[in-house]
């Protein structure tokens, strides 16, 4: 396999995995005010993926390190013309990452209240924005003959951008709600659950109509594939399986649907990183666009030894705090002081035996 092709694949796989990843992490974002009704609930939604975030976010700085070491050309092309996009990307995600950091340091209901609305539309911004730009690949973008982007920001704002950005953005919920279901408990649980049976059918209906437009516009043809609809068909699992209580396999299906969402972009893009819309011959390719051999050769070797140790950590990450949350389990919340108080000090109990002092003492 020539390595201007595994360098493909291996972005496209990575691109798929931020999504899968770090997606269920924005759902979480945008539902925590919708789920948790009290402090302490929103504290449950939020520490659901507080181990997890900034993990999951490393797979977007390796996706675009990625491009700009194996696809100069396409990096160049691509960020210079997304680059008002990407400041307001880049503010989202610093946005969101502060306010799990600032939420608790201040004891108000409105510094909470503020961090909790920036962390929302941080979670909503940042998967919208991407999916514009990984639509714009697809239908192209004014490029000329030296890969440079002609056009202003406006021409950014393509109708099959902005519904690829809808389309993520709502998968993106329904993730974060199946994930809830799996990790949460009590009435977060409950609210999470509720939530995904109701965006399912509609997430199925619009990734439907985003598959259709695909191939009748981008793959110029009518009856869509198997990963298309075997998408649409396990989020319309989502709502039986939920029903069911088998959350773990409610969670499985949304992860399946985003990840072949984002990956049958690549899969219509290829042999193309990035279409011209002024002139098909200027679209960027993966031998236009690619690194030399000797340095796609170096990047390959360096890859196959260190990335399954990246993916065992991370994995094992997943393993260590793979255990619900409740209220019960913060530090300081109601039922946590309850649970934890000493037997005399609850109503209607008999008063405990004092333990020996240490000697010395």
């Amino acid at each position: 396999m020539p390595f201007q092709i595994f360098w493909f694949i291996l972005i496209a796989v990575l691109w798929t995995g931020f999504f899968v990843l770090e997606g269920f992490d924005f759902g979480v974002g945008m539902l925590k005010g919708f789920v948790g009704k009290t402090d302490d609930e929103r504290r449950v939604a939020i520490n659901t993926i507080g181990p997890l975030w900034d993990g999951n976010e490393v797979w977007l700085i390796v996706a675009g390190a990625s491009m700009f070491a194996a696809f100069p050309e396409w990096y160049a092309t691509m960020f210079s013309a997304f680059y008002l996009a990407l400041l307001v990307l880049l503010v989202a995600l610093i946005l969101r990452g502060l306010s799990f950091e600032y939420r608790g340091k201040r004891d108000s209901a409105a510094w909470r209240r503020g961090w909790d609305r920036s962390s929302a539309i941080g979670s909503l911004v940042a998967p919208l924005l991407i999916g514009v730009a990984l639509g714009d690949l697809l239908v192209g973008l004014p490029i000329n003959s030296s890969f440079e982007y002609t056009g202003t920001f406006w021409n950014l704002l393509t109708p099959y951008g902005l519904f690829t950005g809808v389309t993520l953005a709502l998968l993106c919920v329904v993730h974060g709600a199946t994930f809830l279901s799996l990790k949460a408990t009590g009435d977060v649980r409950d609210r999470a659950d509720l939530l995904a049976r109701r965006f399912a059918p509609i997430a199925a209906v619009v990734v439907l109509a985003w598959f259709l437009w695909t191939q009748i516009t981008i793959s110029e043809g009518v009856i869509p594939g198997l990963i298309p609809v075997s998408a649409v068909g396990a989020i319309v699992a989502v709502v039986w399986l939920l029903r069911e209580k088998r959350d773990g396999w409610a969670f499985a299906m949304t992860t399946y649907a985003i990840g072949a969402t984002v990956l049958s972009i690549f899969v219509d893009l290829y042999p193309r990183v990035m279409v011209s819309s002024t002139n098909s011959a200027y679209s960027l390719t993966v031998k236009n666009a690619a690194s030399g051999a000797y340095a796609l050769k170096v990047m390959t070797v360096v890859v196959i030894l260190f990335l399954p140790f990246v993916l065992l950590y991370q994995g094992w990450t997943y393993y260590v705090f793979r255990k619900r949350v409740s209220v019960a389990d913060l530090e300081g919340g109601g039922e946590s002081r309850e649970a934890a108080a000493p037997p005399a000090e609850r109503p209607g109990s008999a008063p405990r035996p004092s333990a020996p002092s240490p000697a010395g003492e």
